[in-house]
């Protein structure tokens, strides 16, 4: 049996959201080739994500400093503590499901935060003499994308910094298996329909096999 983490970072729900429409059949197909394995949804607008704010830096650097946890200002222990607890089920899982639209050419703020929660030294990474090194290795990740243009290629592929960002994480984890959905081009009212079940029956494809 497999971890799978669905990680969802939309506020809205799959009837307006093209990337969650697509996430949605992923998910319910990979449930039918995979019945037995676990998937755990991570909706990021609902979880408690602490920012890389003074109290966790502060609590970080009492701890290197040789302070013990109980040393810690209740907020220091707080914020710490649930970084530690999101980095840890990252690190537990097998696989990844990434939902995101892409806004502003990246991805949304709630999952920059949870990649600065997940990306923690001697957990996702190491440092070494030749560098770091990533400690996933073995796992595997999809990435579904929505946008209102085209962004995988042509002209606007050098603005595209939603996956690559992303890509880039996942490879420095380790991670080569890594996947994505483009669900792309939603802007033109006329086409969108067709491009969201074209997306859909390509996610149900890789869902077989993820």
């Amino acid at each position: 049996m497999a971890t799978i983490l669905y990680i969802t970072a939309h506020p809205l729900d799959p009837q307006s959201s093209f990337s969650l429409a697509v996430g949605t059949e992923f998910i319910e197909a990979y449930r039918e080739a995979n019945p037995t394995d676990e998937v755990v949804h991570l909706d990021l607008y609902k979880e408690n994500i602490p920012q890389f704010d003074a109290d966790v830096l502060r609590g970080w650097g009492k701890l290197r400093s040789g302070s013990s946890f109980d040393q810690l200002s209740d907020a220091e222990k707080s914020k710490v503590a649930r970084l530690e607890a999101i980095v840890d089920q990252y690190v537990a899982a097998d696989k990844y499901v990434y939902v995101s639209p892409m806004w502003n050419f990246s991805v949304p703020p709630v999952l920059k935060a949870y990649t600065d929660a997940t990306s923690i030294p001697g957990k996702t990474f190491k440092y070494t003499t030749n560098g770091p090194v990533g400690l996933l290795s073995g796992k595997k990740a999809l990435h579904i994308q929505a946008s209102g243009s085209v962004y995988s290629e042509g002209p606007l592929a050098p603005l595209e910094m939603g996956y690559s960002y992303l890509n880039k994480v996942l490879q420095f984890y380790g991670i080569q298996s890594i996947e994505a959905i483009f669900v792309e081009g939603t802007a033109s009212l006329e086409q969108a329909p067709a491009i969201k079940e074209k997306a859909i029956a390509h996610a149900k494809e890789v869902a077989k096999r993820f």
